[in-house]
């Protein structure tokens, strides 16, 4: 007798841990699951792109306030570029290319591209930060920005200026 009723107390322990056990790798049921960050640019979603940044360029003073929105043409943003103490509002269009970068071209006229941008995600930020080169059309002198996501677009996807 002694051994039966071990054998059927160690039946119902190893049912019990095995349910336990069942119950540690099922999923939670109403556990929110938060959004994951783009391992790189191609991963990122277009409209991560809209909305407001700051933009510092080395050798400029201060900085300036990028405006994105979807462009509406094709599938890629476009906005304006203000900086403080000018009144120039420069124009701008661009996309993420196949290769993941942030191509953007600039123009303070509406007509002819005046600056180029060429930058990548900053690995870890979401999204939120890019840097690269700010080149010139004029002298083809470039230098490095840095891009910094302030807030994101709330239902304007529309750009406000036609280029």
């Amino acid at each position: 007798m002694t051994g039966v009723r071990w054998l059927a107390i160690l039946a119902i322990a190893c049912a019990g841990w095995t349910g336990a056990a069942a119950q540690v790798d099922a999923p939670m049921p109403s556990a929110p699951i938060p959004p994951m960050c783009p391992p790189d640019t191609q991963s990122l979603p277009l409209e991560a792109l809209f909305g407001r940044w700051e933009l510092s360029i080395d050798g400029q003073p201060g900085t300036a306030i990028v405006e994105m929105a979807r462009h509406p043409d094709y599938a890629g943003v476009r906005g304006t570029v203000t900086r403080e103490g000018n009144p120039t509002l420069s124009q701008i269009a661009g996309d993420i290319d196949d290769e993941g970068i942030l191509s953007i071209d600039q123009s303070d006229d509406g007509h002819t591209i005046n600056a180029v941008w060429s930058g990548s995600m900053k690995p870890g930020s979401c999204g939120k930060v890019f840097e690269g080169t700010w080149r010139k059309s004029a002298d083809e002198s470039s230098t490095h920005f840095v891009l910094r996501k302030l807030s994101s677009a709330r239902g304007n996807t529309s750009p406000s200026t036609q280029q």
